[in-house]
């Protein structure tokens, strides 16, 4: 027995020895070894291959994109077997134009631009109309309303700027005079009159200007329609350009005059407590250097009350009007926040569903119940709630 192995042995060898070293080591092209298992080929990559060219030619050929044409009738012809032999890179390109992707330079064929896009939102339309005046007409395609905007904002901002020129010389003159003295004079009271007049007009030429410019802005979101746009977002934003426009949206036309007369007031209010800042600032300043150099007044206090009210009370006076002008401030901040969640709350209640199919119904209820040790039926009272949905 052991005579046989060293035969079987000495004739392994023989053959290692004749055999060349290429062919000890040559093994097939799809021949691999991992682990020592042989990895089996993959017999269903073909017909994948296949099926995607087939799906792919198919788009191919009702797009029709430029760069390459295939003749739809040669298409149709091949068999399914046939089409994963196409052209590798004539499909990489196909693939790059069905993402909109130019296959040379790997850019989109069809850029939506940033300043002018179809899909450009709500918001961004009217921020960019904020910068812009007139470009939400433009996007809008309203071009008739272009002159009309910049026919009454220019003219507006011309008659601000030349009353402005008016008024600048008469409040650095009104200025002037009551730094050194606040008495009342007849030629005080005619520089005031002058330049409450002027600046009256003045802010008359401004307001035109600014609602003109929010005039047209809020109309840029009324008439946006390029998308579908709720309702809710269109009053959200309304109310943020200008306070009640959310609420003549939502056709709560009750709610308009609270919110007007409510920043009216709001606005009368800072100005009436600036005013009485302004004004005993400049008399507290006036009567506590007089207390520090009196040497420089030999006619007394020049001061509006001519002394008859100590710098301590001015002091006060001005810290509260002062107070209550930065208090108004912030109402009028809070009133703008709460409009602004009144229309977007309403907006959503505009949809809110109330019909009879929401409902809750309590009754009275009797009914019959069997009792074993009776053997009979009691009748059985109490309520019903019922509720619908």
């Amino acid at each position: 027995m052991a005579t046989i192995r060293v035969r079987l042995l000495l004739l392994v060898a023989l053959l290692a020895w004749a055999l060349p070293a290429g062919a000890q080591l040559r093994r097939g092209p799809r021949t691999f070894v991992r682990s020592g298992l042989r990895e089996a080929p993959d017999s269903l990559k073909a017909r994948r291959d296949s099926l995607r060219g087939a799906a792919l030619a198919r788009q191919f050929d009702s797009v029709a994109r430029e760069m390459y044409f295939v003749d739809s009738a040669a298409l149709t012809a091949l068999r399914t077997d046939d089409l994963h032999q196409l052209d590798s890179a004539a499909l990489a390109r196909f693939e790059a134009a069905q993402q909109g992707l130019d296959t040379t330079s790997r850019r989109p064929l069809f850029k939506k631009g940033w300043f002018m896009s179809d899909s450009m939102s709500l918001s961004k339309v009217c921020w960019i109309s904020t910068v812009l005046p007139g470009y939400g007409q433009v996007y809008n395609k309203q071009y008739w309303k272009l002159p009309v905007l910049y026919g009454t904002v220019g003219t507006g901002l011309a008659l601000f700027l030349h009353e402005n020129k008016v008024y600048k010389p008469l409040r650095r003159e009104y200025d002037a005079y009551t730094s050194v003295s606040t008495v009342r004079t007849p030629e005080l009271d005619a520089l005031q009159t002058r330049m409450i007049r002027s600046n009256t007009r003045r802010q008359l030429y401004l307001g035109l200007t600014v609602a003109s410019y929010i005039y047209f802005i809020g109309d840029a979101a009324v008439n946006y329609a390029t998308n579908d746009v709720s309702a809710v977002k269109k009053a959200t934003t309304l109310a943020c350009i200008f306070p009640g426009a959310g609420q003549v949206y939502n056709r709560s036309y009750w709610k308009v005059p609270f919110v007007i007369g409510g920043f009216a007031t709001m606005a009368y209010c800072i100005d009436w407590n600036n005013r009485g800042f302004q004004r005993f600032k400049k008399a507290y300043a006036l009567l506590a250097d007089y207390e520090q150099h009196p040497e420089k007044y030999p006619n007394g206090p020049t001061d509006e009350f001519q002394g008859r009210y100590s710098s301590d009370y001015m002091k006060n006076l001005r810290d509260n009007y002062r107070r209550n002008r930065d208090l108004c401030i912030i109402l009028t901040g809070a009133l703008y926040v709460l409009q602004i969640i009144d229309a977007h709350v309403d907006a959503h209640l505009k949809d809110y569903d109330v019909s009879d199919d929401l409902s809750m119904n309590l009754e009275p209820l009797v009914n019959y119940a069997y009792v074993p040790s009776l053997q009979s039926n009691r009748p059985v009272f109490g309520f019903n709630l019922g509720f619908k949905f």
